[in-house]
C-alpha cells in the first residue's frame, strides 16, 4: 500500500508542472539581458544584487514580460522598504493578467527590492539604513550602499519608466498619494492616471539626487518616475490594491504598452505643491484627531497629548490650511514623534 502510494505520488508530480515548480527551476542571474529574451513571453529570474554572511547570494525576484513588439520598458517595484507590503499583490496581478503577446515593450516586474528587510519583517536594511535613502549607493560603500548601488545599476540603462510603489512605515497610515516632478508634463500625466487622492510635487531632476532616492536616482540617470504611496504597512489592503492595479493598467494604456482605455477617473484628485511633517515638542499618549484624506483649517485641533494620569498635557492646532497625507497611529509617543503629514494645496 506504502509503495502504490509513493508511485502515485510520483506520477502525480510528473504530470503536474505546476506542482514540481520550484525557486530551483527559475533561472539565477547577474544581469538584465532583454535582448535575449524571446518576444511575447513571460519570464521568472533570481537575478543577483548582493552576497549574505555566508557568502551565499542574495536575489531578488524579477518577472518579465517582453511584448510581442517593440515599445517602451517599464519597470515596477515594491517592498524596497521591507515592511511595505501592499504594492506586491498590484505587481502578482498584473503579471498574471497581461498577455505579453498583446504588449508592444515590456514590464520588468520586481515584487520584492529589499529581500533583506522583507525577510527580517522590517522597514530597514540588516544594517539599519533605509534603503530609499542610500540611493544610488556606493560601489565600495557599506552593506546598504552596496545593494542600492548594484540594484540600481542593474536598472540603468535599460528602464524607460519606473513605478515605485510604497506604504506608510510602521505606526503611521498613509493615503493613496502620489509623488512626481509636476514640471515634466509625462511624469504629470503618469500621476494625475493613477488617480490618487492626493498628488504631491516632488523635487526636480536637478536638484533631486540630494535626497537619496530610487526616485531621484533614477531621475538622475534620465529615467522617469514616480512614486505611489498605497495605504498602511504590512498588511494587504484591497482597496489599495484596486487602485494601484487600476493606475498601473492606465500607465500601460498611457504609454501604449498595451491597446487598452486610460479608466475615467472615479474622484477628484487634490494637488499639493509641498508637504511637511508636524512633530510632538513633548512626550506621552498621541491622539491624532483628522482621518488621511481629510482637509483641514488653520488653527483647528489635530492632536491631544495625554501624560501617563491621563490629564491633557499639550494640544496641537494646524498651523495652516491643507490636507492629511498621512498620520501617526501609534499611541505612543516621545518628543519629536511625527503627528501628521501636511499638504499645502497647490
Amino acid at each position: 500500500m506504502a509503495k502504490a502510494i509513493i508511485c502515485f505520488g510520483i506520477f502525480y508530480f510528473l504530470l503536474n508542472p505546476s506542482f514540481s515548480q520550484n525557486s530551483e527551476s527559475i533561472p539565477h542571474i547577474n544581469t538584465i539581458d532583454l535582448e535575449s529574451i524571446s518576444p511575447g513571453t513571460k519570464n521568472n529570474y533570481w537575478l543577483k544584487i548582493s552576497e549574505d554572511g555566508l557568502g551565499q547570494d542574495i536575489n531578488i525576484p524579477v518577472v518579465i514580460l517582453k511584448g510581442a513588439n517593440d515599445g517602451p520598458v517599464l519597470a515596477i517595484n515594491a517592498a524596497i522598504h521591507g515592511n511595505e507590503l501592499n504594492g506586491i499583490p498590484v505587481i502578482h496581478h498584473i503579471i498574471n493578467t497581461v498577455n505579453p503577446a498583446e504588449m508592444s515593450g515590456t514590464i520588468i516586474a520586481i515584487p520584492i527590492t529589499n529581500v533583506p528587510a522583507y525577510q527580517d519583517n522590517n522597514r530597514l536594511f540588516p544594517d539599519q539604513t533605509d534603503l530609499n535613502r542610500t540611493m544610488p549607493g556606493k560601489a565600495n560603500g557599506n552593506e546598504s550602499q552596496f545593494y542600492a548601488y548594484h540594484l540600481l545599476e542593474k536598472l540603468k540603462g535599460i528602464c524607460d519608466y519606473v513605478i515605485d510603489l510604497h506604504t506608510a512605515s510602521f505606526g503611521r497610515v498613509n493615503s493613496h498619494y502620489v509623488r512626481a516632478d509636476l514640471q515634466d508634463p509625462i511624469l504629470a500625466k503618469m500621476a494625475e492616471i493613477q488617480n490618487p487622492q492626493i498628488i504631491l510635487n516632488g523635487k526636480t531632476a536637478s536638484t533631486a539626487n540630494a535626497d537619496g532616492t530610487l526616485r531621484s536616482a533614477l531621475a538622475a540617470n534620465n529615467i522617469k518616475c514616480i512614486t505611489i504611496e498605497l495605504g498602511n504597512p504590512q498588511v494587504f489592503q484591497e482597496d489599495m490594491k484596486q487602485a494601484g492595479i487600476i493606475g498601473i493598467q492606465n500607465t500601460l494604456a498611457y504609454l501604449k504598452i498595451l491597446n487598452i482605455h486610460v479608466a475615467a477617473p472615479k474622484h477628484p484628485v487634490v494637488r499639493c505643491s509641498k508637504s511637511y511633517w508636524i512633530y510632538t515638542d513633548a512626550g506621552g499618549i498621541l491622539e491624532v484627531l483628522p482621518d488621511v484624506n481629510q482637509s483641514i483649517e488653520k488653527g483647528q485641533k489635530i492632536a491631544i497629548l495625554y501624560d501617563s494620569f491621563g490629564e491633557v498635557k499639550q494640544t496641537y492646532f494646524a498651523p495652516e490650511n491643507g490636507i492629511v497625507i498621512g498620520k501617526s497611529s501609534n499611541p505612543v509617543s516621545p518628543a519629536g514623534a511625527r503627528i501628521l503629514h501636511l499638504g499645502i494645496f497647490e
